[in-house]
């Protein structure tokens, strides 16, 4: 490895400990100061914090199944970090980092409530559009996604992308 990529993959680690300290700073918090109280309002009729013990997956689906969530989140970080790691050294694809670093932090920050609490800490909700209550670490998965979604479709060009997919036949 490289002196580059060495340097680039250690901002990856240090930025990923920064965001997965921040998630669960703020999951103590809100136990700490939410949770057996009663909402509390920023702004009314819009958002407001309020503790929920989520067993379940996003949208609470997959109740009661930590194993099967915990074996699922393995997997799909272990996806993230192979393709991470395939990245180019180049400014162009710094991007694509800082992306991962999202997903990575806040699929970890999940995983480390899931194992060791048997429960996602959540306490965000916006009641205005009625969206299930969440909290940092889905941020961070959530804009990472959407934003790596749009960066794939209209930043990046297919042949800057194959370098990512070495399993893909050759036309």
């Amino acid at each position: 490895m490289n002196k580059k990529k060495a340097g680039v993959l250690c901002l990856d680690a240090v930025l990923t400990a920064v965001l997965l300290f921040l998630d669960q700073y703020t999951k103590r918090l809100a136990v700490l100061k939410l949770k057996g109280q009663r909402p509390f309002i920023l702004i009314q009729g819009v958002l407001q914090l309020e503790y929920l013990e989520n067993r379940g997956s996003a949208f609470g689906v997959l109740q009661g199944k930590r194993v099967f969530l915990l074996a699922v989140g393995v997997v799909f970080l272990a996806v993230v970090l192979f393709f991470l790691l395939r990245l180019p050294m180049k400014k162009r694809y710094l991007p694509l980092h800082f992306l991962g670093v999202g997903i990575i932090a806040g699929g970890l920050g999940n995983m480390i409530d899931r194992f060791f609490l048997g429960y996602v800490v959540d306490f965000i909700y916006f009641i205005l559009i009625d969206y299930p209550i969440f909290n940092v670490a889905d941020c961070f998965v959530v804009v990472s996604t959407i934003a790596l979604f749009v960066l794939l479709l209209f930043y990046y060009k297919e042949e800057e992308l194959e370098a990512l997919l070495p399993f893909r036949g050759k036309k």
